[in-house]
């Protein structure tokens, strides 16, 4: 059995696990969060990095900083996982959905003026499979209407675009350790902040709306409640586990990447006689191997081709249901435009098994079942 994910791990997960344990101190923000934080702000040049409970609260923790509220719209791609959406529907905000790019699954940039009305307060680009969206058109056109940028760079942790890490060029960024990406604390996230302000701000809603965090500081002499909030704070035993796993992300990155690119030159074949087609990363975006797929003909070769792996012990998974089709979806949002890409993705995509440890022959095993799947 080929499982489509594993969780990572390195080794010294249940060694750091133990100093938090010893450290007397396993609530959030010990040692071993702080060390996570200060590789976030050194990787990605952010003002702040900040563990969360998920990638989901780091967007709903985005959505406060960002001010929105009932009455304003953002505007998001519909082939997302639901919490891009959800952390401003929490808020009363309407959604605006627009078409992908039919190259990387990323917000197509070109629609996203034409969708702007003065009720526009965010947008929030969903960097696909750890390529980055086209980022400097974006904070252009958020320059330009006075905008707010969030992005939803759950699957794009040590990505890049034009060498600036994803999740550090708009306002917010949001990541994901969830145990199907590339470093998991099994349930967690960050939110990386530009400026100052909001940084201090973010301090206080991740600790329950208190200046807690100034008070541990020595910058006051007490601590209170001064602005909303809640418990954002991830375990220091799930930072530990985290942890072990950042002081190898180059490894763990390498890793995947020799996969990525063993994938891609088997599979070229394929691709080349017309029969699927495989990933595109613009010149100007390094990605982290995040995920590996690719595109049937339609949903029902998908369906087909998934179940045929599975038959070999193979796992598989596709996404997203788009969410302007969903229930919440038609409530909560509407779409902007035409639904040429969005749709037909969903339909198509075949995400193959990616994971640190996935083994040369095991992928070379999923590539010539699926090989034999078109050759017949």
């Amino acid at each position: 059995m080929i499982p489509f994910n594993k969780p990572p791990f390195i080794g010294k997960e249940k060694q750091y696990i133990d100093q938090a344990i010893d450290n007397n101190k396993i609530c959030g923000d010990g040692d071993f969060s702080k060390k996570c934080h200060a590789w976030l702000e050194e990787k990605t040049g952010a003002r702040r990095g900040l563990l969360v409970t998920s990638g989901s609260t780091a967007l709903d923790m985005a959505a406060i900083l960002a001010d929105v509220g009932p009455g304003d719209e953002v505007i998001l791609p519909s082939y997302t996982f639901v919490s891009t959406a959800n952390a401003f529907v929490l808020r009363g905000a309407k959604l605006v959905f627009v078409d992908i790019r039919p190259d990387t699954q990323n917000i197509d940039e070109k629609l996203i003026e034409d969708a702007i009305t003065d009720k526009t307060k965010v947008i929030a680009p969903v960097h696909y499979a750890g390529v980055g969206c086209e980022m400097d058109t974006i904070m252009e056109i958020a320059k330009k209407h006075g905008l707010i940028v969030v992005e939803d760079a759950a699957q794009g942790v040590m990505s890049t675009y034009k060498g600036r890490a994803l999740g550090s060029i708009g306002d917010f960024g949001c990541y994901s350790f969830h145990e199907t990406k590339n470093y998991s604390m099994g349930e967690g996230g960050a939110i990386l902040i530009k400026d100052e302000e909001d940084a201090e701000k973010a301090e206080i809603i991740r600790e329950k709306g208190t200046d807690r965090s100034r008070f541990l500081r020595g910058q006051v002499d007490k601590y209170t409640w001064v602005e909303m909030g809640s418990s954002y704070l991830p375990s220091d035993i799930n930072a530990a586990f985290l942890y072990a796993q950042l002081e190898e992300a180059d490894m763990i990155n390498q890793n995947r990447r020799a996969s990525w690119d063993a994938y891609y030159e088997m599979l070229t074949p394929l691709a080349d006689a017309g029969r699927i087609e495989l990933p595109v990363v613009p010149e100007e975006c390094e990605h982290n191997s995040h995920m590996f797929y690719i595109k049937t003909a339609g949903i029902e070769e998908r369906t087909a081709l998934s179940a045929f792996l599975k038959e070999n012990g193979i796992g598989s998974a596709f996404h997203y249901v788009p969410l302007h089709s969903a229930p919440a979806g038609q409530r909560f949002g509407r779409f902007h435009g035409e639904d040429r890409y969005t749709t037909v993705t969903f339909e198509r995509l075949l995400r193959l098994p990616m994971y640190y440890g996935l083994k040369p022959d095991e992928v070379e095993f999923v590539c010539s079942k699926i090989e034999e799947f078109y050759s017949k």
